[in-house]
């Protein structure tokens, strides 16, 4: 059955997305205060994309117009914790693909910003929602996430999120991408 990028699936794949998050202020946003959930979402960029990006609730709400080549989110939903992401356009489907159960249409390069740290996910698994001893299950700092125009690229690249250099996530599943630290 689809479901659709605007109702509760959408949240449904946030929380398959994150578990546990690095604190943004000490704390995360309140669902009912638009500001601070601007001010939380736009944390995952840099000022550059910051200053131009159209700002989503994971309803859908647009709390902020921008533009659409950027689009950032807050923390996800009924999950403690703080991990907003900014998301381009090839992210931006390829969460809309992930959140239809599909593979995500690829063929481009795209960027996510995750600056804010991110929270605890499964390391081989895109649909785990808690930790188990075959998930790899870990928490990232501050990341870029980026999508290969060409699955095949990825092969041979680490997918070891302990060494501090880039490496492969959810590898061999069509929601592959890479992870790259950066400094907080």
């Amino acid at each position: 059955m689809k479901k659709s990028i605007h109702g509760p699936s959408l949240a449904a794949l946030a929380l398959s997305l994150c578990v546990a998050a690095p604190a943004f202020a000490g704390k995360r946003a309140a669902a009912d205060d638009d500001k601070a959930l601007i001010k939380e979402a736009l944390s995952a960029a840099p000022k550059s994309i910051a200053d131009i990006a159209t700002v989503k609730n994971w309803d859908g709400k647009i709390l902020k117009a921008g533009s659409d080549e950027w689009i950032c989110y807050p923390s996800m939903p009924n999950f403690e914790g703080v991990c907003p992401m900014c998301l381009d356009k090839p992210w931006q489907g390829w969460l809309e693909a992930m959140s239809k159960g599909e593979a995500p249409a690829g063929g481009a390069l795209g960027v996510s910003y995750m600056l804010a740290g991110d929270c605890a996910v499964s390391n081989t698994d895109p649909a785990a929602t808690a930790a188990t001893d075959d998930h790899e299950w870990g928490q990232e700092g501050p990341h870029l996430m980026l999508l290969a125009p060409d699955m095949a690229s990825l092969e041979g690249m680490s997918h070891d999120r302990n060494s501090g250099a880039p490496y492969v996530m959810w590898r061999g599943t069509p929601y592959a991408h890479v992870m790259v630290p950066t400094p907080k």
